[in-house]
């Protein structure tokens, strides 16, 4: 199987054979970050990779939002585009509904019960549900389940 390093170089000479631009400058900031990421300290590692395109998608998710309130789809709509292209690199997202079946069956098998115990858990959970969910996502349903 092609690294994801060897998956966006290919995608980006589709994309230029395609004269596809919006597409090509998503894979261009991913092969950025990607190569930021390579030749620093810590080193690449595939859960580096996943954080740093989970990364990429929040940043521009952020920036649509903020240009949706001032009135500026111009602006959005680009941003909404290349984060969904940066989310194909992605592992499947966890649905709400499995998210929190997973989390109640950690919180059990951890024997974490009170709501105080909240940010030992949300540590714990997003280690070994890395890359599977958003970590506000992750953060939001431990609470839930807690103060239940």
């Amino acid at each position: 199987m092609a690294t994801l390093e060897e998956r966006i170089n290919a995608d980006i000479k589709a994309a230029m054979l395609a004269k596809d631009a919006a597409r090509l400058e998503a894979l261009r900031a991913v092969k950025s970050a990607l190569l930021l990421l390579k030749t620093s300290e810590t080193g690449s590692t595939p859960d580096m990779e996943i954080k740093t395109l989970q990364k990429l998608v929040k940043q521009r998710k952020e920036a649509a939002d903020i240009y949706d309130q001032q009135g500026r789809a111009d602006l959005s709509d680009p941003e909404r585009f290349q984060a969904s292209v940066i989310e194909t690199y992605l592992p499947k997202q966890m649905s709400s509904q499995e998210l929190e079946e997973r989390i109640a069956t950690l919180l059990r098998e951890m024997g974490i019960q009170t709501p105080q115990e909240a940010g030992k858990a949300i540590g714990l959970i997003n280690k070994q549900l890395a890359g599977l969910a958003d970590g506000k996502m992750i953060a939001d349903t431990v609470k839930k389940l807690l103060s239940a």
